[in-house]
């Protein structure tokens, strides 16, 4: 029976309508990305040709968000300085930001704060490329979009078991559905073509043992999830906390300064990024006020 559930939820994702599939340009940079003859410049080309998202990465590579110490003013000085898989990443953090934040916008602040947390935990641990498990930190609820938009009906059950049983939003999601909100990220994510990066520690941040390439990644999405849930920053659907998994907090092998360091630096710039929230929410009311 579960498994007659799960192949249906997949059949809906394959044939999804409502969610957007990521912009072609992405596949056109991973291309150029992967040819040694590709240069800087015409990659900065091919992505300028898309105004509104050039204007949105770079609008996202200057915020609080990334906190990048030096203003990044042209988008091949990004790849540059950020290298192109940075920037890969917050191209697909551009393209999905709007979808997240006109779906539920408690949902979009948690999971920015999730994204913060993934950064500072990542710097302070040494992690290369931290940008990257921002990313996928950004992005990790993704699934979760994904059933409200796609199985509305289904979502409801959801709803009304955690209301009526007190159940965890994922607990709700493995009875009516079979399988999670992780797993179904881990789909979505991995049609999109999006790197094993981004995909094994979205589809594994409920239980980082089951990454087989990006475990510590995974493990600091879980961590950051349940910090950003208890500084009670956004709403992730339900008011349970989960447990923390024993393997995930063996590896990052935090000690009590890192952890009263970890919770500053969040609180801090989940202010400055609260700002950048509150300014987009503002940005699309006069959008819609002009159009």
């Amino acid at each position: 029976m579960e498994d007659s559930k799960r192949q249906q939820f997949r059949a809906a994702l394959r044939e999804t309508k409502n969610l957007p599939t990521l912009p072609g340009i992405v596949v056109k940079l991973s291309r150029m990305a992967d040819d040694p003859d590709s240069t800087t410049e015409q990659m900065g080309k091919v992505l300028s040709k898309d105004h509104i998202l050039a204007a949105k990465l770079l609008k996202l590579v200057n915020s609080a968000f990334y906190g990048f110490p030096q203003r990044i003013s042209s988008l091949s000085s990004a790849i540059i300085l950020l290298g192109f898989n940075v920037v890969k990443s917050l191209i697909v953090s551009a393209s999905i930001f709007e979808m997240m934040e006109d779906q539920d916008v408690e949902l979009w602040e948690h999971s920015l704060g999730c994204a913060v947390a993934c950064s500072v935990v990542a710097r302070r641990i040494g992690v290369d490329e931290p940008e990257e498990v921002s990313t996928a930190g950004l992005i990790h609820d993704i699934g979760k979009v994904a059933i409200k938009m796609e199985l509305p009906q289904e979502y409801e059950m959801i709803t009304r078991l955690m209301r009526e049983r007190k159940m965890s939003m994922r607990q709700a999601e493995l009875e009516v559905l079979g399988l999670g909100h992780d797993e179904a990220g881990g789909w979505l994510t991995k049609s999109w073509n999006l790197p094993t990066k981004l995909i094994e520690p979205i589809a594994c941040h409920h239980d980082p043992r089951l990454a087989k390439d990006e475990m510590l990644s995974s493990s600091i999405i879980h961590f950051s999830d349940i910090l950003i849930r208890g500084m009670g920053y956004g709403h992730a659907g339900d008011d349970k906390v989960p447990a923390l998994s024993k393997r995930a907090w063996q590896l990052l092998n935090l000690s009590p300064e890192d952890i009263n360091f970890i919770i500053d630096e969040v609180e801090e710039k989940l202010w400055e990024v609260k700002g950048f929230s509150l300014e987009i929410q503002a940005e699309t009311e006069n959008s819609a006020t002009n159009g």
